[in-house]
């Protein structure tokens, strides 16, 4: 597992989802946005197994996933559906390779959480996998073996870059909270015991031991404390949803070490602020919590508040863009 006190993050960088299908422009734009953090984007427009739960299960090892009508179900063997994810992973790679030529900065890569994933897929009962302890670690097992697999080919394919992992755990709230709902809708799962997920989430984090994670959830109440202890080095998340309930778990994070990938960009079409205005709310709680403004721009990563999907072509550039001009703007003027 990484040291979390010293990995150098870029102050920029995007979640994952991108608008549209083209899987070379969405790599130009991309790279031309992030020149030092550059992410390979995920194009849910395309359709099932382009979307996060299907390429994450494209991945997994010895396990495959069907659609079936209410969602992804787990089944015997790799079906047209499995064949179709791993096709579009390796369209979207090889456009990324196409832009990243020589380039040895940071490039981080998104798959789906173990527990995120578990209340995604559903067993052949259909029942979420999150249903069966069994069937959670086998399916966190195989996430594992798969993401280093999946590691291995990006390390290949640009050889230069300093790889970070993103896993992207929006249900874990719920998983924790017990309000998973089943598959009739009348009633939810049990919630998971806090030292399981914990103990799951650091054998997944574990997996890339030669660089950093960073656990993105865009749901409120971020379990920041239990993330930390997982081994996650960075946490990324949609900065409104923060209220002061958060203050203490933030301010412990930060003095560990711990980066913030801090959303304050939005995810959909509407205007921009000005880059300060972006970040005010990044200072403000800097103030509240009475951190030094020095440490700004060595712990924070300004990012959209979630993935941009559902964005316009035309804005995403634009907030990208942003992002970066934020970025500049807390580290220049950190008070």
């Amino acid at each position: 597992m990484s040291d979390n006190t010293q990995f150098a993050f870029a102050p920029a960088t995007g979640v994952g989802s991108m608008p549209g299908g083209d899987a070379r422009e969405t790599a130009r734009t991309v790279t031309g946005s992030f020149e030092d953090f550059p992410y390979l984007a995920e194009l849910p427009a395309r359709g099932p197994g382009a979307d996060m739960i299907g390429r994450t299960a494209g991945m997994l090892v010895e396990l495959y996933a069907r659609v079936e009508p209410s969602g992804w179900r787990l089944g015997d063997r790799p079906g047209r559906d499995t064949r179709r994810a791993r096709s579009w992973l390796g369209e979207d790679l090889d456009a990324l390779e196409e832009f990243t030529q020589e380039y040895e900065g940071l490039l981080k890569v998104q798959a789906v959480g173990p527990w995120t994933l578990a209340a995604a897929l559903e067993l052949r009962n259909g029942e979420a996998a999150l249903s069966d302890a069994g069937a959670c670690r086998d399916l966190a097992a195989s996430l594992a073996e798969g993401l280093r697999l999946h590691l291995e080919e990006v390390r290949r394919r640009v050889p230069g870059a300093r790889l970070v992992l993103q896993l992207d755990e929006p249900s874990l709230v719920a998983v924790l909270r017990g309000q998973v709902r089943s598959a009739s809708g009348y009633r939810t799962h049990r919630a998971v015991d806090r030292q399981i997920v914990e103990a799951t989430l650091r054998d997944v984090v574990g997996v890339h031991g030669e660089g950093p994670v960073v656990v993105h959830s865009c749901a409120p109440d971020v379990p920041f404390a239990l993330l930390r202890r997982a081994g996650a080095a960075a946490i990324s998340f949609d900065f409104s949803l923060l209220t002061e309930r958060d203050d203490d778990a933030i301010g412990e994070a930060v003095e560990g070490g711990t980066r913030l990938f801090a959303g304050v960009v939005p995810g959909t079409d509407g205007p921009l602020s000005d880059p300060a205005g972006s970040v005010m709310g990044v200072r403000t709680l800097w103030r509240r919590l009475g951190l030094s403004p020095g440490l700004l721009a060595e712990a924070v990563t300004v990012t959209p508040s979630c993935g941009l999907a559902g964005a316009s072509p035309e804005y995403v550039r634009g907030a990208l863009a942003h992002c970066v001009r934020a970025a500049r703007s807390l580290a220049d003027n950190p008070e």
